[in-house]
């Protein structure tokens, strides 16, 4: 990585990954970096080539100039071959390292093509990529459901015009304080003394457990959507743009500072993002579907005449139609608005937009605590 820096700041063309791995010969014999011949060669090998593939993405100005990997963050390996599987025992042989127990969370099928060695959390984790010929799976369910995301509610369903509500799990909010507090305490540590590293360790810990609650919540709830509808609906939400600063500059500061700071920190905490990508792998793996449909004018238009204001959304749960009189929760409003959207997609692909003609009845909510 230093050696692609400098070439590039001297205005030289890249290394291309037959150099670096020919260099990689002599640095392993050179007395300052003879470590890298306790490693497995092949995962040396496949660090370049994802150096290469960076530094390709950056001259096809695909992404930023890449960075020097620190240590304690996203550390991990990759091994192509060499990989035997002791399934029965649990067992898996990784070369240089020898035969190792691991838990077995769900049965290997295939061929096996590379595994991934990774360490989070003070915890090290297995990934195997396996190769295999499966059958185009077929939906068990027909319906289709619309999803509005919230914070208040963490998700609105609406399946035939029934809501059910998801509350929020609220991960960050619920270990704040306790996060809040072994940062003040890592803070007055001496920078790499004993005391240092095992507060240092038990920020981690937490920011581990975090992670780890609302990934479980997540997973939990968009396992069960997909599991129950053949079709979902999500609205295409710019995360990254909801929850930029409004600090603003110097010469222009922001307003309402505060304020939207803790909307960003409720909107991130929420995990829209990962809950989208586990609803769009899982809708491929059960056979479904998943529509994304534009967020504009949602919890706006009234269900009942179609009507579009925003004038129609009072407060941030109630909404109250200014040409019909028509009212009902906001919430609940975006969900059947997403629904019919996510119909005419599928139908004729193209947006609705709902008409006085539009029936429709109310029902009761059902809540689903996280």
């Amino acid at each position: 990585m230093a050696e692609q820096k400098a070439r590039y700041e001297r205005g030289e063309k890249k290394q291309t990954y037959n150099a670096m791995a020919a260099d990689l010969v002599t640095w392993k014999t050179a007395p300052e970096t003879t470590f890298l011949s306790e490693a497995p060669s092949q995962s040396l090998q496949q660090t370049l080539k994802h150096l290469d593939d960076a530094n390709q993405r950056f001259f096809k100005k695909l992404a930023a100039f890449p960075r020097f990997k620190k240590k304690g963050e996203h550390d991990s390996f990759r091994l192509p071959q060499g990989i035997n599987l002791d399934q029965p025992n649990s067992r898996i042989f990784l070369p240089k390292l020898g035969w190792m127990r691991y838990r077995n969370c769900r049965k290997v099928e295939g061929l096996i093509k590379n595994a991934t060695v990774s360490c989070a959390g003070g915890e090290w984790f297995i990934s195997i990529q396996t190769e295999r010929e499966v059958e185009q799976p077929r939906h068990p369910a027909t319906s289709l459901v619309g999803v509005d995301m919230g914070v208040i509610r963490f998700a609105t369903l609406s399946s035939n015009r029934q809501i059910t509500v998801i509350e929020p799990q609220h991960s960050f909010r619920r270990h704040e304080a306790l996060l809040r507090r072994a940062q003040r305490t890592l803070s007055r540590r001496v920078k790499f003394s004993k005391n240092w590293i095992k507060a240092k360790a038990r920020v981690q810990q937490l920011h581990t457990r975090i992670a780890n609650v609302r990934r479980d919540f997540l997973h939990k709830q968009s396992t069960a959507i997909s599991q129950n509808h053949a079709i979902i609906v999500l609205e295409d939400l710019q995360v990254k743009n909801m929850s930029a600063s409004a600090a603003g500059t110097l010469e222009v500061p922001g307003k309402r500072v505060r304020q939207k700071s803790g909307l960003n920190k409720s909107i991130l905490d929420q995990g829209w993002g990962q809950f989208r990508r586990q609803c769009q792998y899982k809708q491929d793996w059960q056979g479904g579907l998943v529509i994304v449909v534009p967020p504009q004018n949602t919890s706006r238009t009234c269900p009942c005449c179609g009507h579009v204001s925003k004038d129609n959304r009072q407060t941030q749960a109630k909404f109250r139609c200014v040409e019909c009189g028509f009212e009902a929760n906001a919430d609940d409003v975006a969900g059947w608005n997403i629904e019919a959207a996510g119909y005419a997609v599928f139908a004729h692909g193209e947006r609705v937009q709902l008409d006085a003609s539009t029936k429709w009845e109310p029902t009761e909510e059902v809540r689903i605590a996280a």
